[in-house]
């Protein structure tokens, strides 16, 4: 069994006892944490090919993790720059409709290789266009997670609710209904994996209330169900969504969502800005989860989500980047940093504390996908997925706190990423697939989607 020590750095492990360390090691080994403990490892931790990580001056955390994205949008940034949702939207998918098999491939590569360099070691993916000649898309996510070495929760998405019915997407973006179940199906069958180790799960992800049928919503969550996955999809994101559904359905989103089956313990939504009081209540009383994306919220003019709320009332709270093209950082460390200042920002300085943050991105997130037992705290017997950062370069030089000098200050270099003890990023550079070659192929296969587009 191969054997990796980390040792002589700050641990804060986010256990049931907020256990940290001052100086500690932690012992990884056939993919899983095997010990933790104060000061170094004893002798016996260093078998035959055993590696050691000198963590002096850094703060090992478990990994973050990722709970909303759009992989496919890296290879639309900085489109609609100064557009709201559904402007950036109308200008998006038309453009959207030419991805292909290869486009995807190329785009979520690059993604996901940036995530991982922010700390990332489990990341959702929301992919909901599927032209009809454009291969097999989710497939290329699946492959471009496997490539970086991510654990990756794909959901299968979809639109059935075009502009001629009321919809916002084009036709020629939405599916046939009984299409999308079957491949649905289809997508479970070929690839999820519900065990506790499981690098790739599925869930189904119908898009959002304004560009699909309620007999989707409902004959998707009736299927997830027989199959024992998850479902998600985006809610309360916009005002105008809010508008949207009351004259087309009559209720409010949550409402709406709620009548259809969705408001359960098996459901997270992406975003979850625009929530009454009663909205937070139904969540928390059954579990369902929200995925909270500070900077992408910022950056659509959607508004902040009352973050404050939902973790005091218990509902499951992860982080998300979202998609590329409405956060061209695509930095979850630094949507770390963005949840807590908003929330400050919105709801005063004791809104949220420096570790409730570090907590809504590692083990909030990881209740929020349905792993908690899995991942999101450093555990004996977890899932070695761990972020070691380096603290003592003169950017976080002289903050004693190093969860404040993490949470609070610029993003730190990343030492070190593991991922079921598998080493990811070395030395803040990836080790499992080259930076370089990912920008130029991502760089093609932008230039390639936008010709397709304008031909």
């Amino acid at each position: 069994m191969d054997v990796t020590v980390i040792e002589g750095c700050s641990i804060v492990t986010m256990d049931p006892d907020a256990t940290e360390i001052d100086d500690g090691h932690v012992i990884v080994g056939g993919g899983r944490i095997l010990a933790i403990g104060r000061g170094p490892a004893p002798n016996d931790a260093y078998a035959v090919g055993s590696r050691r990580v000198d963590g002096r001056g850094c703060l090992l955390t478990p990994g973050l993790v990722n709970t909303h994205h759009h992989l496919y949008q890296w290879a639309t940034r900085g489109l609609a720059a100064d557009d709201g949702l559904f402007g950036w939207l109308t200008t998006s998918y038309p453009i959207w409709r030419h991805l292909d098999e290869d486009i995807v491939r190329g785009a979520a590569t690059a993604a996901l290789g940036q995530l991982a360099l922010t700390g990332c070691t489990t990341s959702s993916d929301h992919h909901y266009v599927f032209p009809h000649d454009g291969g097999d898309v989710l497939g290329a996510t699946i492959d471009a997670a496997a490539t970086i070495g991510l654990r990756f929760h794909a959901t299968r998405g979809s639109m059935d609710l075009g502009r001629s019915q009321g919809g916002l997407p084009p036709d020629e973006v939405t599916e046939d209904r009984d299409v999308i179940l079957a491949t649905s199906a289809d997508a479970v069958a070929r690839w999820h994996d519900p065990s506790p180790s499981s690098m790739v799960q599925i869930a189904l992800a119908p898009c959002s209330p304004f560009s699909v049928t309620g007999a989707l919503l409902r004959e998707s969550a009736t299927l997830a169900r027989e199959l024992g996955v998850r479902l998600h999809t985006h809610l309360a994101e916009t005002a105008d969504e809010e508008a949207f559904c009351l004259e087309r359905f009559g209720a409010r989103p949550v409402d709406y969502l709620a009548d259809l089956g969705w408001v359960e313990g098996d459901v997270w939504f992406g975003h979850g800005i625009h929530l009454s009081d009663a909205d937070i209540t139904a969540f928390a009383s059954v579990g369902a989860g929200v995925a909270h994306c500070p900077s992408s919220n910022a950056r659509l003019g959607a508004g902040i989500a009352r973050l404050r709320d939902l973790t005091r009332a218990g509902v499951p709270v992860g982080l998300g980047v979202d998609g590329a093209a409405s956060n061209e950082s695509s930095s979850l460390v630094e949507e770390l940093r963005h949840a807590l200042l908003f929330s400050r920002a919105k709801d005063g300085p004791e809104a949220l504390t420096v570790r409730q943050a570090l907590a809504v991105a590692t083990l909030g997130g990881a209740r929020v996908l349905g792993r908690a037992d899995d991942i999101g705290s450093i555990e004996v017997g977890k899932q070695a997925d761990l972020a070691l950062w380096r603290l003592d370069a003169l950017s976080h030089h002289g903050i004693d706190d190093p969860v404040a000098a993490l949470v609070l200050g610029s993003a730190p270099p990343l030492e070190a990423l593991l991922v079921g003890g598998r080493l990811v990023v070395e030395g803040d550079r990836l080790v499992t697939a080259d930076q370089d070659e990912l920008a130029t192929e991502a760089q093609r296969v932008t230039r390639r989607l936008r010709e397709k587009s304008t031909t």
